[in-house]
């Protein structure tokens, strides 16, 4: 079995698990570089933090019709085809970004398409990788997947900055264009042809059942929303990277990836599994409580260690995951797992156009300590509502607990 008592070697000798590898990472270099790209060029153009922000992280706003209308493909369609098609959608809109002269308002169109089919995207690969892996394995390929694009992301970040300043922002979207199409053809080339996982065609009638099913378990709810809502926030602080420091936003960029890639390796390698269990809320709280300190306008190298810092709190999602795999019958594991990356990447979209607005207001560093507060609060809040009732005893009577805990939610079903 692959666990993380038998190393990450082992992972890579599962037939299927490198070529998803290597094409993950080229699609999500291909992101990185294409986001910093794209939100310098609309910043030179508008000196906007909002509309910087929201052509960065913008494609996440439209996961949310993604998942409303396209996720039930994600179990539903054969995944090597469906990751090349994506991939290669993905070269042509990035190709289309390039183009000199194309308007604000049409470069918004194609990032929100972008983010549209993006949803698709998610609960195919995690689905995929859920599928390859026995099932004690998916957290560390999962964490060994978060790892890659940590340290992606650091390349990513580095050289995108570099790029932009020895090229231009067109020029470096052509090249993730290059990239997107790198990734679709290590699909197409490396990955095995699987049928779909459930039978039946694709529809919006289809996913909006699924999600009703999904979203009607209790415990699973309270997953999702811990997935979603605090991870969001932080990634708005991440969005004024730019207007906070245009010169010095790539390096920053690379901190928040090196302290995420940490805090992977921590979680999904070194904590005991009874440590890792009630680690979710401890991490949540350490992802925010950095950015607090923004306001006073750190110098650089101390906004770096922040970042830093904070980012190693993201390895709370790989809890958080394993957890839902757990309450979610295997034939769903491509639509849950799609669905917490679209609501996740939908908010982190929300919360960087919300950041932005704060920050057009104020500033980018009053903004971003606003965000970090605002996760703290539903980090808390969302830990005392998982908290289970203690039983009563009055007059000789015992009163059941009248909720059950996020940690203990037993069973598969459809847990209240």
């Amino acid at each position: 079995m692959t666990g993380p008592r038998h190393g990450y070697r082992s992972l890579f000798r599962t037939p299927g698990f490198t070529p998803l590898f290597l094409s993950s990472a080229a699609h999500t270099a291909a992101q990185t570089i294409a986001g910093l790209a794209l939100a310098t060029l609309v910043y030179r153009a508008t000196h906007s933090p909002l509309l910087s922000a929201v052509s960065m992280f913008g494609p996440s706003l439209a996961q949310v019709l993604g998942a409303t209308f396209l996720l039930s493909g994600a179990d539903r369609l054969p995944p090597r085809t469906a990751l090349t098609g994506l991939s290669l959608a993905f070269a042509a809109a990035t190709a289309v970004l390039a183009l000199p002269g194309l308007p604000v308002g049409a470069v918004f169109a194609v990032v929100l398409a972008q983010g549209l089919v993006a949803a698709l995207g998610g609960g195919v690969r995690w689905g995929l990788l859920h599928e390859i892996l026995p099932e004690d394995g998916y957290m560390t390929g999962r964490s060994v997947f978060n790892m890659m694009s940590g340290l992606t992301q650091i390349g990513g970040y580095a050289a995108g900055g570099a790029l932009v300043a020895a090229l231009s922002p067109p020029r470096v979207l052509l090249l993730a264009a290059l990239l997107y199409a790198t990734a679709a053809g290590a699909a197409r080339l490396g990955l095995t042809a699987r049928p779909p996982r459930t039978a039946g065609r694709p529809s919006a009638a289809a996913t909006w059942r699924t999600n009703a099913l999904l979203w009607s378990s209790r415990p699973r709810r309270l997953l999702y929303l811990g997935l979603w809502l605090p991870n969001g926030l932080i990634v708005g602080c991440e969005a004024l990277f730019v207007p906070y420091d245009p010169a010095a936003a790539g390096t920053l960029f690379a901190c928040a990836a090196l302290g995420m890639l940490v805090g992977d390796l921590t979680v999904g390698r070194l904590l005991p599994p009874a440590v890792r269990t009630r680690a979710a809320t401890p991490l949540l709280l350490l992802l925010a409580t950095p950015y607090v300190f923004f306001a006073l306008r750190p110098t650089l190298p101390v906004a770096a260690c922040c970042a830093a810092l904070a980012s190693v709190g993201f390895g709370a999602s790989l809890v958080q995951q394993e957890r839902l795999m757990a309450l979610t019958p295997s034939g769903l594991s491509g639509h849950a797992l799609g669905l917490h990356s679209a609501g996740m990447l939908t908010l982190q979209g929300v919360s960087a156009s919300l950041a932005g607005a704060v920050a057009q207001l104020t500033s980018p560093a009053t903004a971003m300590t606003v965000m970090a507060l605002a996760s703290v609060v539903v980090t808390v809040t969302l830990a005392l509502a998982s908290r289970p009732w203690t039983p009563v005893r009055e007059k000789g009577h015992e009163h059941a607990p009248r909720r059950e805990s996020i940690a203990r939610g037993e069973g598969r079903g459809d847990e209240r």
